[in-house]
């Protein structure tokens, strides 16, 4: 056997494709790699990122090369930051001969937060993506997103109810375009701020009053909730673009509630891709 010829190893994915049909997006998904993020107290935080990689592929070109994508990454490692991602971008057009470049970063993300009346500490996590497009002409576009819980009272229950207001947890997701660095840890208390109250991973029965009558003093709909989060980023220049939405998993009705804001078109500095969502 060991006298046989070898046979020469044919690079499929090179050979020529005749049904002239452009591909999008071709790449891996679901790729789950260590990551270090950018903490704005600790300067580094270790987390673990589920990691989508897409080029697009020529009409006349049959494959693209996947395992070069994990290599690429791998050459990255250990920290993916929203400073690597635009070299990245670049990498993966070059070694695979391509003209668009896509990834998406998913990871959780962990806030230290105490308790607001006794202290105790405890640790929230919160889902965070960063999603990277490059364009033919190496305009990068780089959006952050953030996923925050929330804690929501019904400003009509309490109106018409004599006593109580029904209450319920929520889930904010804000995503933003920027001029300059943005800190996760302040979309989070962005958000945060905007809420009947905030949510807690500890909480003793001193915290639980403390908690349940702030919300009650505050209720708010989800569209005071995504209202007064756009009119906050309204008001910050670094912000290029946002889209803010949030859901209430009610309480007393078999759905969820619902708002939805997304920003005007604005100016982006020279060299970014126009304000347009990612698909």
């Amino acid at each position: 056997m060991d006298n046989q010829p070898k046979r020469p190893m044919i690079d499929v994915q090179n050979k020529p494709d005749d049904r002239n049909k452009p591909i999008h997006k071709v790449g891996i998904k679901n790729l789950r790699y260590p990551l270090n993020v950018l903490d704005r107290k600790n300067r580094f935080q270790k987390t673990v990122a589920n990691i989508n990689m897409y080029v697009d592929l020529p009409h006349d070109t049959k494959g693209t090369h996947m395992s070069r994508f994990v290599e690429m990454l791998h050459e990255r490692k250990p920290e993916v930051s929203l400073k690597t991602f635009s070299i990245l971008l670049s990498e993966m057009k070059a070694h695979l001969k391509a003209q668009r470049a896509h990834i998406e970063v998913t990871f959780p993300y962990f806030v230290e937060k105490k308790a607001p009346a006794s202290g105790a500490h405890g640790l929230m996590d919160y889902t965070c993506r960063i999603m990277g497009a490059s364009d033919p002409d190496d305009n990068v576009d780089l959006v952050l997103e953030v996923i925050v819980p929330i804690s929501s009272v019904c400003p009509c229950s309490k109106e018409i109810s004599r006593c109580g207001a029904h209450n319920q947890r929520g889930e904010v997701r804000l995503a933003v375009r920027f001029d300059k660095f943005v800190w996760i840890e302040d979309m989070i208390e962005l958000v945060e701020s905007c809420a009947s109250c905030e949510v807690y991973s500890v909480l003793k029965r001193v915290d639980e009053k403390y908690v349940t009558e702030k919300a009650y003093e505050h209720p708010k709909f989800v569209e005071d909730v995504v209202r007064d989060v756009a009119i906050a980023l309204d008001a910050d220049s670094n912000i290029l673009w946002y889209s803010v939405s949030a859901e209430n998993f009610e309480s007393i009705h078999n759905h969820s509630a619902y708002a939805h804001i997304t920003s005007d078109v604005t100016p982006v500095p020279s060299g970014a891709m126009p304000a347009k969502p990612i698909p």
